[in-house]
């Protein structure tokens, strides 16, 4: 679960911006923070550990977060971050590049060489999620990997997309997951962050086989997620889009002790029953929020779905709407 490590609403007016900058030069990652409006100034800060991975979600107003060559001497995790905004403007400097994040947009820094991460708002305060991933745990050279630092990389779409909202859902919906849970999705983390370098670089040949079969993985079902009301969705629609034999995607799956047609319904099935228990649903026909699910064939739904949830969907929806929560 996301722990609050940082609240300046907490302290004096007058102390915020100096207590937010001593939490930062104390951190295992020393920064500076200065800010134009110091008797205006306020954060919030939210991290979640998994493992290896440290994120961070920041509410904070208009400022500059330095590190500086003196904070490197003092310590260095050696560590690249990944950062974009949920909203307002950011900007990252690092080696004489600067990256003018727009929406869907991120970035990457180095925690061995200066860097000015740039928090700006019309008004307010910005948001941002921030991610540390240790360097030694990327499969990439440290030369490669060092041209994408402070570039502005695309997060609307692709592998970027997966990663930026793969970060942003573990600071909304970190309250779901359990502690064992920390350590695979760090692993996610470190696999979708490999997938983009690699994507970058064009180095994918120096991807470990299972980074690479993870992220596409990843990917696989993002798009299943977006395309389960059409009821073409099949195995080999999804290996055309993806570029796969049939037979590799159905390997990819293993792993899921599932195949990809069961995968496919029980995604279909568990939408499906969301919707049924939405009140504000209750008036729409059993068979077309089975259709806007991916099935078609009213019976083929219903049977589906009561082998799913021991009842007929009519019976599901009731029991749940009437049944004291």
């Amino acid at each position: 679960m996301m722990e609050t490590v940082f609240h300046s609403d907490d302290l004096p007016p007058t102390e915020r911006l100096a207590r937010f900058d001593a939490f930062q030069v104390d951190s295992p990652h020393p920064m500076r923070v200065e800010s134009g409006e110091p008797a205006r100034f306020s954060a919030t800060a939210r991290a979640l550990d998994l493992a290896s991975v440290n994120v961070v979600e920041l509410t904070c107003s208009p400022s500059d977060v330095r590190r500086t060559p003196r904070l490197i001497r003092l310590c260095d995790p050696e560590l690249y971050s990944v950062v974009f905004a949920l909203r307002g403007g950011l900007g990252v400097v690092q080696d004489a590049r600067e990256a003018e994040l727009g929406p869907f947009d991120f970035a990457l820094y180095d925690s061995s060489r200066p860097f000015d991460v740039k928090i700006a708002t019309d008004r307010g305060t910005a948001a941002l999620v921030r991610a540390h991933v240790p360097r030694a745990l990327l499969p990439l050279p440290a030369d490669r990997s060092a041209e994408l630092m402070a570039v502005p990389l695309p997060g609307r779409a692709g592998v970027g997309a997966l990663l930026t909202q793969f970060l942003t859902s573990l600071t909304t919906d970190s309250a779901a997951y359990r502690p064992a849970d920390a350590p695979r999705l760090g692993t996610v983390a470190l696999d979708l962050l490999t997938a983009v370098l690699a994507h970058h670089l064009d180095a994918d040949a120096r991807v470990p086989d299972d980074s690479r079969q993870r992220a596409l993985l990843l990917r696989i079902e993002a798009f299943v997620q977006q395309h389960l009301h059409d009821p073409e969705l099949s195995p080999g629609a999804i290996a055309a889009a993806h570029h796969i034999s049939v037979s590799y995607l159905h390997r990819l799956f293993r792993a899921r002790d599932s195949t990809v047609a069961a995968w496919i319904r029980d995604q279909r099935l568990e939408r499906a029953r969301r919707d049924l228990t939405d009140g504000t649903l209750r008036t729409v026909p059993v068979h077309r929020i089975a259709a806007r699910w991916g099935f078609p064939d009213h019976a083929t739904f219903t049977r589906a779905f009561r082998a799913a949830y021991d009842l007929p969907p009519r019976d599901y929806r009731h029991r749940a709407l009437t049944s004291p929560a």
